[in-house]
């Protein structure tokens, strides 16, 4: 009984042992901008894409959500200074961003593509060429598309202000955040547009064409965080359960699930043999 007695204690000291530290005991503490359909709080608990994942991880650990909503600018400052847990928002892994923090694995992938009227299926970096295309003053892409041919580029502020304009039909495309245009999209079929994402895979429109990866933020430090926020996701891929989330929010196409193009972090945060996840 007394050896019994002392294996169970043994067992529940290295379960203790192994709960991740968070700033504060008992809580994860989340950066997050309220962006949807990345992230939101509603009725108590995370909502939209990234936020619904994060309340499950949450409530699997066993830990109560301490939301911390603030721009975009104090994410990722406030996880270098342990002023939060962890930091959500529709974050595409970059390796910049992968020496300054813990990048997650992913949650969902996405390529740039073009929002359009269902009366056409453009896809391709050709179908713009000749086009008026709006997109967002500030993209990382705008050198890009200022390479295509005979592209005329209108800048706007926001995204609403981009698809006004091509509802009036004054542009003939918009190149905006894929999450935020498919969202849109889902939320008002009246509009009669599409999203379709780029079907190339050019290397001199790495990003307009490239596979990107969302992901969420840690501290370096807190190395068992890390590693049990991981292995929850893994789970969620291999139910394939992030589908259905994505359901949700109006992310129903294989591109955000089924990776298709170069493996940019095999090698750099990850082992060279690291296979990206997939919901077929």
């Amino acid at each position: 009984l007394l050896a019994a007695l002392a294996v169970g204690l043994s067992v529940q000291g290295a379960a203790l042992a192994q709960a991740p530290e968070t700033v504060d005991k008992g809580q994860l503490t989340i950066a997050f901008t309220g962006d949807m359909p990345g992230t939101g709080y509603q009725d108590g608990k995370m909502v939209g894409y990234d936020g619904e994942i994060l309340q499950r991880v949450a409530d699997a650990l066993k830990l109560k959500v301490r939301p911390a909503l603030m721009e975009w600018s104090g994410t990722i400052a406030s996880v270098q200074a342990k002023r939060v847990d962890v930091m959500a928002g529709t974050m595409g892994w970059t390796e910049q961003r992968s020496k300054i923090m813990a990048l997650s694995d992913p949650i969902h992938y996405f390529k740039n593509g073009i929002t359009q009227s269902s009366k056409t299926n453009w896809s391709r970096l050709k179908d713009l060429e000749g086009k008026k295309v709006g997109t967002i003053t500030g993209f990382s892409f705008i050198p890009e598309l200022r390479k295509i041919n005979g592209l005329q580029l209108a800048l706007y502020d926001t995204s609403d202000a981009a698809v006004r304009d091509l509802l009036a039909g004054r542009i003939d495309a918009v190149i905006g955040d894929p999450p935020v245009m498919q969202y849109a999209i889902s939320r008002n079929p009246q509009w009669n547009l599409k999203f379709n994402a780029f079907t190339d895979n050019a290397p001199d429109f790495p990003l307009l064409t490239g596979l990107g990866q969302v992901v969420f933020g840690m501290h370096k430090d807190n190395a068992e965080l890390v590693k049990q926020v991981n292995a929850e996701i893994a789970k969620l891929w291999q139910s394939c359960e992030l589908r259905k989330i994505g359901k949700t929010y109006g992310l129903v196409q294989d591109v955000w699930y089924i990776p298709v193009g170069s493996n940019a972090r095999a090698g750099v945060d990850r082992p060279a043999d690291w296979k990206l996840p997939s919901c077929k």
